[in-house]
């Protein structure tokens, strides 16, 4: 840890804030340099991607040191702003680096670098242009998350949509294609709301600086303010599609199962980056101090989160295919926070932040591991002769001192008998999973899921209303009927399984669930400090004037017309004027 903070602490010394643009910047050019290798280079694209990968992760987390650390120059609170344009806000681009963002880009980092690592295994040769793809998603992924500025918000989406597209449809066949009309076309539907939703608000606050908009709308005159409000409610449908929320989910489900397992282990973060936009914008647009636009919208938030988490739910019960049990838990994860976000409550929003590094880890290694389970069952319906005798603790020699009862049907013995190893980590990896998306102690999908509910319960300063409860009981109903499904799947993928082979597992699979699955041990062994973290960050959204701040107090540098010129030293016997 002391060697990571040290690498970390030498990034900073890159300087602050130009840190902010490496998460866009580095797997920017590194798309560029692979289309210039052609398709000739895999090996070299896939060691690229990896080292892309880590080199935003390191940035990432060096930010998130940034924002909370005080030996960094940064601080608790500390807001970096960055004026890619060199103009000052509101006028210019700006990228901002708060607690929310750089969360964000450092859970993207580490997901985007285990799907890198394990899609150098296979899945990068199931297509064209894979790496150059997946660089171009997380290009736009952390450009939205970072960005200030409601119009570079929608061009960040549309590069992330435009690379989402084509991942979609890598490794070709019928169900891709399918799905991925229906995906192309719902978000290109929903980028349509967005470009309406934003000109309705640009012409009546006359700004997209996402900063500016709270103080322009609180002092809009009651003529305006209804088209503030159609702007803001078209700009909230874009999003819900983008996040999957009912009714708007049809495309979900389909299009995450039929992408490639490294594919829907990212596509987990783009529902949840329709929630971060929900989130940023209603805490800035429609915060305490907006007057009479205060908590516009909050009934609908709470409604649309309870319908997506209800509909999640009954389609986690009513599946039986891993790949939709992973897109229902993705729709119900987001049914969870939208709801969460709508309460307005800095407790279940840390609790709410909180779940999503929790859920989205775990539903992210939970895509890598279908695709292992998945092969292993189709692999073959019998044990090759030298895996049987390399497993098989008894000879048939030996087997005549045990009763037929304690004999399978292959007559071998049922005590003793050790789990190989890849069965082993499937099983444990596939458990791992249940307990975390279910929400059950003691890991950290149970710390999450506690946070809201306490928060809602015991932090609120209204009362309980009927909303709060149908939360409570949606959210404990979820969890019970995804420990139903969950154990059903595993009952009939491992306990059922006559003649399996035994599943053969590269490093480069195995590594990236293994992270994946530890972080989620690491956030439930560190819950104190990333609780914390939440909190602040909660408290931060709810008050968001510190944000204000920090980007109107952003300063141009200097160029170089800007500084005096020197003045030429006299020449001896000329007059000085």
């Amino acid at each position: 840890m002391r060697e990571l903070a040290s690498l970390l602490d030498r990034l900073l010394e890159f300087g602050m804030p130009h840190l902010v643009a490496m998460p866009i910047l580095v797997p920017m050019l590194t798309a560029a340099l692979m289309l210039l290798m052609g398709e000739q280079r895999r090996r070299t694209k896939s060691a690229l991607s990896v080292v892309s990968g880590l080199l935003g992760l390191l940035a990432a987390l060096a930010l998130l040191r940034w924002v909370n650390a005080d030996d960094t120059g940064g601080g608790p609170g500390s807001i970096g702003v960055y004026l890619p344009g060199n103009w000052r806000a509101p006028f210019g681009i700006v990228l901002v680096a708060d607690r929310l963002s750089t969360m964000m880009v450092a859970l993207t980092g580490v997901i985007a670098l285990c799907a890198s690592i394990y899609s150098t295994s296979r899945w990068d040769r199931a297509g064209v242009h894979f790496h150059p793809l997946l660089q171009l998603q997380l290009m736009g992924l952390n450009g939205a998350f970072l960005t200030g500025d409601l119009f570079n918000l929608f061009v960040f989406f549309e590069v992330m949509l435009a690379a989402s597209y084509g991942l979609l449809l890598h490794g070709s066949g019928r169900l891709r294609v399918q799905a991925g009309l229906h995906y192309v076309a719902i978000n290109l539907a929903a980028s349509s709301l967005f470009l309406v939703g934003a000109a309705l608000l640009y012409g009546v606050t006359g700004t997209l600086n996402m900063a500016d908009l709270g103080p322009r709308i609180a002092q809009l005159a009651p003529g305006d303010r209804g088209l503030a409000h159609a702007g803001a409610a078209i700009l909230a449908t874009a999003f819900f599609a983008k996040a999957g929320a009912w009714p708007l989910n049809f495309w979900l489900v389909p299009a995450y199962s039929a992408a490639v397992s490294p594919v829907g282990a990212v596509f987990a973060l783009l529902t949840k980056l329709g929630v971060y936009t929900v989130l940023r914008l209603w805490s800035l647009m429609f915060a305490p101090d907006a007057g009479a636009s205060a908590q516009f919208g909050q009934v609908v938030l709470v409604a649309v989160g309870l319908a997506t988490l209800f509909v999640g739910a009954l389609g986690i019960v009513g599946t039986q295919r891993l790949s939709n049990l992973a897109g229902f838990s993705v729709l119900a994860s987001a049914g969870t926070l939208l709801a969460a976000v709508g309460f307005g409550q800095p407790a279940v929003w840390a609790g709410a932040l909180y779940y999503l590094l929790s859920s989205t880890l775990a539903v992210s290694a939970f895509f890598l591991l279908i695709d292992m389970i998945e092969r292993w069952r189709n692999a073959g319906l019998s044990i090759a002769p030298h895996e049987a005798a390399d497993n098989a603790p008894f000879l048939a020699e030996d087997l005549s001192s045990f009763n037929d009862v304690n004999l399978d049907d292959e007559a071998q013995a049922l005590y003793g008998r050790a789990i190989p190893a890849g069965i082993a980590f499937l099983g444990l990896g596939f458990l791992g999973c249940t307990l975390l998306l279910a929400g059950l102690p003691p890991l950290s999908g149970f710390v999450g899921k506690f946070a809201m509910l306490s928060g809602l319960l015991f932090g609120s300063v209204r009362g309980i209303a009927p909303a709060d409860w149908a939360f409570v009981a949606l959210l404990i109903a979820s969890g019970f009927l995804t420990l139903i499904a969950f154990s059903r799947s595993g009952i009939r993928h491992f306990w059922t399984q006559p003649h399996a082979t035994l599943p053969s597992l590269p490093a480069l699979e195995v590594l990236p669930v293994a992270v994946l699955l530890g972080a989620c041990i690491a956030l439930t062994l560190m819950a104190e400090p990333v609780m914390q973290h939440a909190s602040a960050t909660a408290q931060g959204l709810r008050s968001p004037t510190a944000y204000r701040e920090a980007v109107f107090g952003a300063r141009q540098r200097p160029g170089p017309t800007d500084h005096p010129a020197p003045v030429p030293a006299p020449v001896p016997g000329e007059t000085t004027r």
